[in-house]
């Protein structure tokens, strides 16, 4: 890489899982680690090289994207890395746009094609793509995507890093799981009308044990008393969540990254929201949108009736890092 590293840029838990198995196969001279602190409770166990403090303010997504502006480092560096679809992803790009560093985007050319759903992610990746340098896209669709809308960056199909997690787990029993998860900015506004609906679910079908890892968003916890017959438990791990994943029936959840995990094992995802950015999986058979509560009692009742699916997973088969590694290491325009 000529002796400049790429700065790396996170800031939330979905971010660092997704860059994490690349930083796994690079050499440290490669890379330094920027975190925007998006999501204070990541650093426990990650070092970094570069740290952002996110100021208090009435909107937090003008703090997020203003202080990752202002307090971008100074360096020399080949380039500028973001992953997916947040403010703190935004916010990385355009310090590095306003810089003239070369843009490398992660996860690139998602699209649902409705920009309140989800909100902000939706604006937010389309607009990265459009000061992208290199589009990391994961499938053929999103690079589909990236064509049709003209983006001046390069695009390369190198599936979704965050199954590269995964390759190294073996099999394990199915347990009478169903996995529930459900903390999206859009459906905040009925999130009681969601555990309601899990509620009733968990009454009808006693034979399963319904778990939810609680969201930390207080809009989110003060529902919690609803559910009654709910396993409802503190959020796990990463580790602990896919072996939670691992061994349900089904998963429930308005997760972007649980449709592809959930894919890769193999699991029918109910999807709580009324796009997805993901569709690839509603072709294969794993995804099963969800628009409203009111439908959730309907489609899990047709689901459970046969859960078990064996098609190949849309997202990628968990080399997708090697790939990136290779791209980035050959690339001399900069």
């Amino acid at each position: 890489m000529k002796n400049k590293p790429i700065l790396l840029c996170f800031g939330t838990r979905p971010e660092w899982l997704k860059i994490k198995p690349l930083i796994k196969i690079m050499d440290r001279s490669e890379y330094k680690l920027l975190f925007t602190g998006q999501h204070t409770d990541l650093l426990k166990d990650v070092e970094v090289d570069y740290k952002i403090a996110i100021s208090e303010n009435s909107n937090r997504l003008d703090s997020i994207i203003s202080d990752c502006m202002l307090q971008f480092p100074n360096g020399d560096f080949k380039g500028v890395l973001v992953q997916g679809d947040t403010g703190s992803a935004f916010g990385s790009a355009l310090a590095a746009f306003n810089r003239k560093l070369r843009i490398y985007y992660l996860e690139a050319g998602l699209r649902s094609g409705n920009l309140q759903h989800p909100y902000p992610e939706e604006g937010y990746r389309q607009m990265i793509a459009r000061i992208a340098d290199v589009n990391f896209a994961p499938t053929e669709l999103s690079s589909d995507n990236l064509k049709n809308e003209k983006v001046h960056g390069e695009t390369f199909v190198v599936g979704n890093s965050v199954l590269d997690n995964l390759t190294d787990l073996g099999k394990c029993p199915t347990e009478n799981f169903i996995l529930v998860t459900l903390h999206r900015r859009e459906n905040l506004h009925w999130m009681g009308e969601w555990f309601t609906e899990i509620e009733k679910l968990a009454i009808a079908n006693p034979q399963f044990q319904f778990v939810l890892p609680i969201h930390p968003n207080p809009k989110v916890r003060e529902h919690r008393h609803l559910l009654k017959n709910v396993t409802v438990i503190e959020p796990l791990g990463h580790i602990q969540l896919i072996n939670t994943l691992r061994k349900s029936v089904l998963v429930i959840s308005d997760s972007g990254g649980l449709q592809e995990e959930g894919s890769f094992f193999n699991k029918k995802v109910i999807v709580c929201r009324k796009t997805t950015e993901r569709p690839e999986g509603i072709d294969t058979g794993h995804l099963h949108m969800c628009e409203t509560p009111q439908h959730l009692g309907d489609l899990f009742g047709k689901l459970i009736e046969n859960p078990y699916i064996s098609n190949n997973c849309p997202y990628g088969d968990g080399h997708t890092s090697e790939r990136v590694l290779n791209i980035l290491r050959n690339d001399t325009r900069f």
